[in-house]
């Protein structure tokens, strides 16, 4: 397929993170830049959180029951300043900051318990590469593929994709009286924001 082309909502858009038991080390993935060698790290989708002994490089698992997506893209670095004598103020490119994105899910603890996958990332202090996948429809595949960063993946439907290098750092629960309990996940941004590709 293509980018996406028509005015739409992103329903069926996905994050996933790339997991393994031997990770690609900090210096390769600051090599990572295109998008064939993001892509080769969305190959085969974990379909519980709860599998152990992942040795596939190509290995992701999905962040399930999202709540809020986060922007995605690079951050603005403006800064006003303020010019005497003046009644606007001059605009300039300020320090760059690494910054952070949070995600809102519904939380499912048996998702994000210890000794899981997604789990035993929060706080780890390990770089892995993730995905943002903006998708109006939902991809016509099935099993560990239908999400995959391929041609009979995620290229089954129009696709958008993100790319980028950080850390999982925090969990938080929010529990709710009245509605779901919700968890904020906290990344930190290690690299640039790479895309937008498609499949």
């Amino acid at each position: 397929m293509t980018q996406i082309s028509s005015i739409g909502a992103g329903l069926f858009s996905d994050m996933s993170v790339h997991v393994a038991s031997d990770l690609p080390s900090a210096s390769t993935l600051a090599g990572l830049s295109t998008q064939g060698g993001f892509a080769a790290l969305f190959k085969t989708a974990i379909l519980s959180a709860a599998t152990p002994g992942l040795s596939s490089t190509g290995q992701f698992i999905r962040l399930s029951s999202v709540r809020e997506f986060p922007p995605m893209g690079t951050p603005p670095n403006i800064v006003n300043v303020p010019v005497y004598g003046s009644k606007t103020s001059q605009q300039i490119q300020g320090q760059a900051d690494a910054p952070s994105m949070e995600l809102q899910l519904n939380y499912i603890a048996s998702d994000w318990a210890a000794s899981t996958t997604l789990g035993d990332m929060v706080g780890d202090g390990i770089q892995r590469a993730f995905r943002f996948a903006l998708l109006n429809s939902e991809p016509t595949g099935t099993g560990v593929t239908q999400y995959a960063s391929s041609a009979l993946g995620l290229g089954l439907v129009e696709n958008t994709q993100f790319f980028w290098v950080g850390k999982v750092e925090a969990l938080q629960v929010t529990p709710n009286l009245t509605d779901s309990n919700t968890s904020t996940v906290t990344m930190t941004i290690q690299s640039e924001f790479f895309g937008a590709f498609t499949d």
